[in-house]
C-alpha cells in the first residue's frame, strides 16, 4: 500500500485496497455527474477505468464540470480526464473512447470485461441501450437519473428504479425498462421537484436550446457532483461487499 491511500486503508483495510486496485470500472458520460464519479473512484483506489464520452469541453461546462477549465476548453472530455487521473494516480490504467454510446456504437464495447458500470449518459436512448446490454452481460450497473433543474443536493437517494418517485427521467425509465423485461436497476435519483428554468435574460433563453434544437436543463455547481460522489461510493462499497471485504 502506498502512502497515497493510507487514510483510506484506515477505514477499509489493506486487503480491500488491494482488491480495488484490481477492479475495472467503465464510466459512460463525463459531464457534471460522471466526471466527479471518476474522480472519487480513482481517489478511492480503483485501479482501472474506461472513460466513454464523445463531447468536448465547452464554456457552458465551466459552472459545474470537474474537467472544465479555461485551459481545457475545446479538448475532448476523455482526454482532459485522462490527464487529471495521471496527476492523481499515475499507476491507474485508463482507456478513453471518444464515442457517443448509442445502439449503433454499442458493439464497440464488451461489457463483460468490467467489474462495474456507471451510467452517466444524458439521453434516454443511450441509457436504455447501456442498461440492457449490461444486464445481458451480467455486469453490475448503477444509473444516474435527472440532476438538472435542481438546487437541493441533499435530496438524492440510492434506490431501485421501481421505488423511485417525482423524478421525470425515472418515470420514463421505469416505463421503458419494464417493456424490456428489466425489473430491477440501482439508481441515484432526487425527490426534489424540478425547477422551471428562468428565461429572464436573453443569454439564459438562448442557452436553454442547444445546436440540435434540444432543450437543455439549468444546472449548478453543487448538485450534479453530489450525485457523482454518491455513485462512486456505492460502486466501491458494492465491489467490496461482493468480495466480503466490508
Amino acid at each position: 500500500m502506498t502512502e497515497q491511500f493510507s487514510r483510506t486503508a484506515m477505514l477499509l483495510g489493506e486487503d480491500a485496497l488491494e482488491q480495488l486496485s484490481k477492479c475495472r470500472v467503465a464510466v459512460f458520460g463525463l459531464g457534471g455527474v460522471g466526471g466527479y464519479a471518476v474522480e472519487a473512484l480513482i481517489r478511492g483506489g480503483i485501479g482501472a477505468v474506461d472513460l466513454i464520452d464523445h463531447d468536448r469541453v465547452s464554456p457552458t461546462n465551466l459552472n459545474r464540470q470537474l474537467y472544465a477549465t479555461h485551459r481545457t476548453i475545446g479538448e475532448y472530455k476523455v482526454d482532459a480526464a485522462a490527464k487529471r487521473i495521471a496527476d492523481i494516480n499515475p499507476h491507474a490504467a485508463v482507456r478513453t473512447y471518444r464515442t457517443f454510446y448509442m445502439p449503433d456504437t454499442s458493439d464497440q464495447f464488451d461489457l463483460k470485461q468490467f467489474d462495474y458500470i456507471v451510467d452517466a449518459i444524458d439521453t434516454v436512448t443511450g441509457k436504455l441501450e447501456l442498461i440492457s446490454n449490461a444486464y445481458q452481460a451480467h455486469t453490475p450497473i448503477i444509473s444516474s437519473m435527472g440532476t438538472g433543474n435542481k438546487l437541493d443536493p441533499t435530496a438524492f437517494e440510492v434506490a431501485d428504479i421501481y421505488s423511485t418517485s417525482v423524478c421525470p427521467l425515472a418515470k420514463v425509465m421505469r416505463r421503458e425498462l419494464k417493456k424490456r423485461g428489466i425489473l430491477s436497476l440501482k439508481v441515484v435519483y432526487s425527490k426534489e421537484i424540478p425547477i422551471k428554468p428562468s428565461a429572464c435574460s436573453p443569454t439564459t433563453a438562448e442557452s436553454s436550446v442547444n445546436a440540435s434544437g434540444r432543450h437543455v436543463p439549468g444546472s449548478v455547481s453543487f448538485v450534479p457532483p453530489v450525485a457523482g460522489l454518491i455513485i462512486a461510493g456505492t460502486v466501491i462499497q458494492d465491489l467490496l461487499k461482493t468480495r466480503c471485504l466490508i
